[in-house]
């Protein structure tokens, strides 16, 4: 038991390291920019490019991995990780910069995947979805303290040191990871691309694909912008910002939490009421800058929200998969995470035009149209499933 207790903090510290590394971005935005010498669209366009890159690249590596051992596979992964971060902290340029981050996206989706297969062989069955469900919770605790604590170093001593960390907690992963988890655990021989790919005739997955890319989508309009949002159109002080991103990782943290609870019901239904509330969260934040704390609540329920479908989803795409795909069923449990990142980069990419040309005050209502274009998604999907049924 002591053993398992280890591998499993391996696993989960994997999971927030990932998450310390891709979100960090959103509480540094404003340094990044002023250290460049870029406008802060152009850094938010990373969040873009990082989201793109890990939705394009992890079903082909997930692929290419085949029958090699995932001991060997896993620590090439780390070491490229490490690298890539070690590029971010001493990048002299931006264009430097960008290419570090493009080099993380390639290795994070397949990481998180190989490390949620770790976790349901190593874990006794009774434990085996909460450790998964613990992996997966690794990017909200880098949410809750990774990001707050990132956002302090940034400003108190400078954005390098939250990588410089990042490396060494990585290096430390690395050593523990080679003593502590099994060598010769593979997955089977990949049937090929082309089999695995055939789930996506169905409507059913079209339509659920769409859900957490407009959903996240309309969280990142606003999300990207986070910190300029709180200190430029709040008017709040530049400090405050690290103490209200706790508040919003726990609210995200609590989402996903929430989230295992809807799915032992009906949660696709439960969520149609769930995409109304991020909707009105959206559509309100801009209406109430000259109120700044209940903006504040606004934006605390949007945290909360953004999370909710987690469960549902991936229980529904599995479902789908088991039952008529199972050729699909590894890539459809990373349907969620690659589709959710499209949404990252879909909605980053809008919040950067939107802020550019119309300002602050235009990305909640660019955030709630992909909300409610969500809501259409998910209104059609839960009566085609009635149809199936």
């Amino acid at each position: 038991m002591k053993k398992f207790g280890t591998q499993s903090v391996i696993l989960v510290s994997i999971g927030i390291m990932l998450g310390m590394s891709e979100f960090i971005m959103v509480g540094i935005i404003n340094d990044l920019a002023g250290d460049f010498h870029v406008a802060i669209s152009s850094v938010g366009f990373l969040v873009t490019l990082f989201a793109i890159v890990y939705a394009i690249i992890t079903p082909v590596l997930s692929v290419a991995v085949g029958s090699h051992r995932l001991y060997r596979v896993m620590l090439l992964l780390l070491g490229i990780f490490t690298l890539a971060n070690l590029m971010t902290a001493v990048a002299p340029n931006f264009a430097i910069l960008s290419i570090s981050r493009i080099l993380t996206a390639m290795v994070s989706g397949i990481t998180v995947s190989i490390a949620i297969t770790y976790a349901a062989v190593i874990a006794p069955m009774e434990k085996r979805a909460w450790l998964v469900s613990w992996v997966f919770s690794g990017f909200s605790i880098a949410s809750v303290f990774g990001v707050p604590i990132g956002t302090w170093v940034s400003e108190k001593i400078g954005w390098r040191l939250d990588f410089w960390l990042i490396v060494g907690l990585t290096i430390v992963l690395m050593i523990l990871f080679a003593f502590s988890l099994p060598t010769e655990l593979r997955q089977g021989e990949s049937k090929g691309l082309k089999s695995q790919l055939a789930m996506f005739k169905d409507k059913r997955i079209i339509l659920g694909i769409l859900l957490p890319t407009l959903n996240l989508g309309g969280v990142y309009v606003a999300y990207t912008y986070l910190r300029p949002i709180v200190t430029e159109g709040l008017k709040f002080q530049v400090a405050f910002v690290t103490p209200f991103l706790f508040v919003y990782g726990f609210a995200s943290l609590a989402s996903n939490q929430v989230s295992g609870r809807l799915a032992n019901r009906d949660g696709l239904k439960t969520i149609e009421k769930v995409y109304v509330l991020q909707a009105v969260a959206l559509i309100a934040l801009p209406l109430l800058f000259n109120l700044p704390w209940v903006a504040l609540l606004s934006l605390i329920v949007l945290g909360f929200t953004m999370y909710l479908q987690n469960s549902p989803v991936q229980l529904f795409y599995l479902a789908v998969a088991e039952k008529d795909y199972p050729q699909s069923v590894v890539l459809a449990s990373s349907l969620n995470s690659i589709f959710s990142n499209l949404g990252i980069a879909v909605g980053s990419a809008t919040g950067s035009v939107m802020l550019t040309s119309l300002g602050l005050k235009s990305l909640g209502v660019g955030g709630m149209l992909y909300t409610v274009a969500a809501l259409v998604a998910l209104i059609i999907l839960n009566r085609v499933r009635k149809q199936v049924k």
